[in-house]
């Protein structure tokens, strides 16, 4: 026993602790995943940019095409572009100023046509899409919409797919597909508040978002309205062949394919992404109370929507009005945004909320498409792709030039896609018995739905701003989704395309 043991007073011999206890920040932990793509994407520029001179590639005419130092260059940066945009190391626009400071560090193109591509018509086309939509979602009409669909679609989650679907598809036989998406999106939006997960990553949210990008491509590809690539490939086709398709024949051809990958696309997310509800109970009558709150319509929701219905509607005549033919449609579309400003249905602020890294998403995806282009890059490869299939029977061949320009126009524009692939295949074409007019199609049904990367078109990258999905996502459920594509086409080809009278093969000299 301890002798004058005595109790010890609370906090005796300890010392003083201090009212609040402040924690030394953790360091935070490396991220080797990160670091390792990183790593990978230099490795693989330098090893491609530094390698000794490759082979040329030979057309079936004896034709060489040799890859210069600099053309070598851009396959670098391309290699390097994609790893980054696959596994998102940094943000997606800053990859995309990778690819200008490459080209002008290593001299694979100057600075100045490097970074002028930033500023493309086509990525100002897009910059005034987005603008479209901010509009529809601040004067109210995306809600409008949004409330008027969910009364008539219901409360089953498939059947909001379905419906959602629907309408983006359709409208991208009037407008362009990147317009679609800017005005759908915000809609989406409305749509997903309601289904009560807040701002968390769902199947649902998933599903809605990326199949909104995959329908406006399937959609885009019915007409000549949804996107450029059909008026620039059926130009080639007509300088090559000698021959013209029209407006309606286009659609003849491609309105069963298109509507055919919808509805499969629309299974595809159902089976892949199923909605974690099946109902969502009461929202019905809640879109329609919703609906009844909004009140009548606005003065500037009259306007809004009288500006972009002007903007479709020029843009739509642009195709059979030769007088429009000569206006941009670039211009016409970035007059909305002039006239939303005027107006004052857009403010400064509103600028400011612009998503500048999709902007640049594209304006580097434009940047690498040209550098490709104008180095040569880009032919070298496709000769060599499709130099291997010459002595292949027709099928395969035709089969092997949609592959070709389906992974092309993932990585770049698929009006750049079709540009270098459709003129070598249409040489090589003949001398296999295989007519010129099943390789247009079968290489825009392609050329429309990339679904690998957000590069590959607009909506894609529109369809990511609503965080629902990484880029490691969309390209995971992009693979089985480019399987039934190449599917379709095999069928369109074997089948529906010569119920529909088209020659697949060339008649016996």
């Amino acid at each position: 026993m301890v002798e004058n043991s005595k109790p010890i007073a609370s906090g005796a011999g300890l010392p003083e602790m201090p009212d609040e206890i402040v924690l030394s920040p953790e360091k935070p932990r490396l991220d080797w995943k990160r670091l390792l793509f990183i790593a990978i994407g230099i490795v693989l520029f330098f090893i491609v940019y530094s390698a000794p001179p490759w082979p040329d590639a030979v057309d079936p005419m004896g034709k060489h095409f040799a890859l210069s130092k600099e053309a070598k260059g851009a396959l670098a940066v391309f290699l390097l572009a994609g790893t980054w945009w696959i596994f998102e190391v940094v943000p997606i626009g800053v990859t995309s100023i990778t690819i200008g400071v490459l080209q002008a560090l290593f001299l694979i193109r100057p600075a100045k046509a490097a970074f002028k591509d930033f500023m493309d018509p086509s990525v100002m086309f897009i910059f005034g899409s987005i603008v479209i939509g901010m509009v529809f979602t601040k004067t109210g009409l995306t809600k409008r919409l949004a409330y008027k669909m969910l009364a008539i679609v219901g409360e089953k989650t498939s059947m909001i797919y379905l419906g959602c679907f629907v309408v983006t598809a359709a409208m991208t036989h009037v407008m362009a597909h990147t317009a679609v998406a800017a005005t759908i999106y915000p809609l989406l939006m409305a749509i997903y508040a309601l289904y009560g997960e807040g701002d968390k990553k769902t199947k649902f949210g998933k599903g809605l978002f990326m199949g909104m990008a995959y329908v406006a491509g399937a959609g885009s590809i019915v007409t000549l309205l949804g996107a450029a690539r059909g008026a620039v490939a059926i130009g080639f086709y007509n300088d090559i062949m000698g021959k013209d398709i029209s407006f309606f024949q286009l659609t003849y051809y491609m309105f069963i394919p298109g509507w055919i990958m919808v509805f499969i696309l629309w299974g595809f997310f159902m089976v892949f992404l199923k909605p974690e509800k099946k109902t969502i109970p009461g929202l019905r009558e809640k879109a329609k109370k919703l609906n009844e709150q909004l009140g009548k319509i606005t003065g500037k929701e009259i306007l809004a929507a009288s500006i972009v219905i002007g903007v479709i509607l020029v843009m739509g005549l642009r195709s059979f009005v030769p007088a429009l033919k000569v206006i941009d449609k670039t211009a016409i579309v970035l007059l909305s945004t002039i006239l939303f400003f005027i107006t004052r249905i857009l403010d400064i602020k509103d600028l400011e909320e612009i998503p500048w890294n999709i902007i640049l998403l594209f304006a580097g995806a434009m940047s690498i498409g040209f550098c490709l282009w104008e180095t040569g890059a880009a032919k070298w490869m496709a000769v060599n792709w499709l130099a291997m299939f010459q002595e292949a029977p027709g099928f395969v061949f035709i089969m092997s030039i949609a592959f070709f320009v389906m992974i092309m126009t993932n990585f770049i524009m698929n009006v750049a896609a079709i540009a270098i692939s459709l003129p070598v295949a249409l040489v090589i074409a003949p001398y296999l018995g295989v007519s010129g007019e099943v390789i247009l199609f079968a290489s825009l049904v392609t050329a429309g739905m990339p679904f690998l990367l957000l590069v590959g078109a607009a909506p894609n990258a529109i369809a990511y701003n609503s965080k629902q999905f990484t880029t490691g996502e969309f390209f995971a459920y992009g693979i089985p989704a480019s399987v039934l594509l190449m599917a379709i086409v095999a069928l369109c080809v074997w089948v529906i395309w010569p119920v529909l009278g088209m020659p697949i093969t060339l008649p016996a000299p």
